[in-house]
């Protein structure tokens, strides 16, 4: 009988493959990271007081006077302690009531002016425009003390109305993005609704809000950032009393009685903020398409 011989067998190809495909891998991210090396700067550059602000607020009032850059013990008992020695909650649902209706009287009253400015064809349409754009470089402090007397003649002070209440009369910089939005929609849209004998208010309903909604969104959500932000308003009319104040001014006053507890402050601040970097989170896209979309035609 022959004796059969046995070839060797080869090794397994899979670890190198293995190592190979980790080869790869590793080349596509690096040349990723390469691409992208300025925008990762710059997202580090921004996250990194974020950051700060979030561990300082959960240090000891010892250690937030330090150096240290890293909590030795998560103290998360520091934002009940913000509650206890504020009005955060009355603050909160302040403000809340000031940019949802200085929104929502902002967007009512701007969208027709804009829509008059970029439709409608009558004499003097451009020097309205202009004058439109021109209140813009009006500095507030202007007409401070003569609005402040008249709103203190109609027993308005002390409350936040005198700031809500003008927005009913539109704002400059929302009409002014409004209307270079609508100029880039063709007229053959309106002209189509007119011969189906569509109004002037329904044509602007039915047909160019639809098309119209990133800029409406990117109105909208400029104005809420405004008023959560707005801290020279609610100084001058809101009055002496807590209960009256907005996020802002409330933040302010807190500072100023625990300048030394730097934890307390900087939790006092992340709860604020955070309402804002989560709304932005989640509307970023249509925030962004709108301004983007905006045309600069006409």
């Amino acid at each position: 009988m022959s004796a059969t011989v046995t070839a060797p067998a080869r090794p397994a190809a899979a670890p190198r493959s293995r190592k190979a495909g980790n080869g790869a891998r590793r080349r596509r991210m690096l040349l990723w990271i390469a691409q992208h090396a300025l925008a990762i700067v710059l997202a580090l550059m921004f996250l990194a007081p974020v950051v700060f602000l979030a561990l300082t607020a959960l240090m000891t009032d010892e250690q937030a006077l330090t150096s240290d850059l890293w909590p030795r013990s998560w103290n998360w008992d520091n934002f009940a302690v913000v509650f206890a020695k504020s009005q955060l909650l009355r603050w909160t649902v302040n403000t809340l009531l000031y940019a949802g209706l200085g929104t929502l009287f902002t967007v009512l009253s701007s969208v027709p002016v804009a829509y008059a400015l970029a439709r409608f064809r009558f004499r003097g349409r451009r020097a309205a425009f202009l004058l439109v754009v021109a209140t813009m470089m009006l500095p507030p402090q202007v007409v401070a003390v003569p609005l402040y007397l008249v709103w203190a003649r109609l027993g308005l002070t002390d409350t936040l109305w005198p700031l809500i209440l003008p927005m009913l009369l539109g704002d400059a910089f929302s009409v002014f993005l409004l209307r270079q939005f609508l100029v880039t929609i063709p007229r053959e849209y309106t002209d189509a609704a007119k011969v189906d004998g569509c109004s002037d208010l329904r044509t602007l309903v039915r047909v160019i809000l639809p098309m119209a909604r990133p800029a409406v969104a990117a109105v909208a959500l400029f104005q809420f950032f405004y008023c959560w932000n707005d801290y020279y308003g609610p100084l001058l009319y809101a009055g002496v009393q807590q209960e009256g104040w907005t996020l802002s001014l409330g933040l302010a006053t807190f500072k100023a009685f625990h300048s030394v507890q730097w934890n307390l402050t900087m939790a006092a601040t992340l709860l604020v903020t955070a309402p804002i970097i989560i709304v932005f989170f989640f509307a970023q896209r249509v925030f962004i398409e709108g301004v983007t979309l905006t045309g600069v035609k006409g």
